[in-house]
C-alpha cells in the first residue's frame, strides 16, 4: 500500500481510524497500473523490461516475437479490467464481499 500511497494513486490516512482509501472511483483503477506499480513490470521476460530492447542477441532471437504478442496480450487484457470489475458480482459468482 505504501508504494500506491507514494505514486499517488491512493490516500494514506492518519490518525485513529486511520488507513488507505482511493482517491478515484473503483472504475478508474486497471488491474494493470496497480500491478505495474507495485511489482515494476509485467513483461514475462527480461528483456522487454524496457524500450528500446537493450538485449544484445534481440536481432537473432527466434522467440522474441512470441515474447512479444504475450506481453502485448497480457497488457491489454491487465489494462482493460478494473477495480469496479473485481467487485462486480456478475465477476465473481455467489462470493460475498
Amino acid at each position: 500500500l505504501t508504494v500506491l500511497a507514494k505514486a499517488g494513486a491512493i490516500d494514506g490516512l492518519r490518525g485513529k481510524g486511520g488507513g488507505y482509501r482511493l482517491n478515484r472511483e473503483a472504475k478508474n483503477y486497471s488491474v494493470g497500473e496497480i500491478l505495474r506499480l507495485v511489482e515494476g513490470t509485467l513483461a514475462p521476460v527480461s528483456c522487454l523490461d524496457c524500450t528500446p530492447n537493450k538485449c544484445e542477441r534481440a536481432a537473432s532471437c527466434r522467440t522474441l516475437p512470441t515474447w512479444e504478442k504475450l506481453n502485448t496480450l497480457i497488457c491489454n487484457y491487465l489494462y482493460s479490467v478494473s477495480l469496479a470489475d473485481l467487485i462486480d458480482s456478475s465477476l465473481i459468482g455467489d462470493y460475498q464481499i
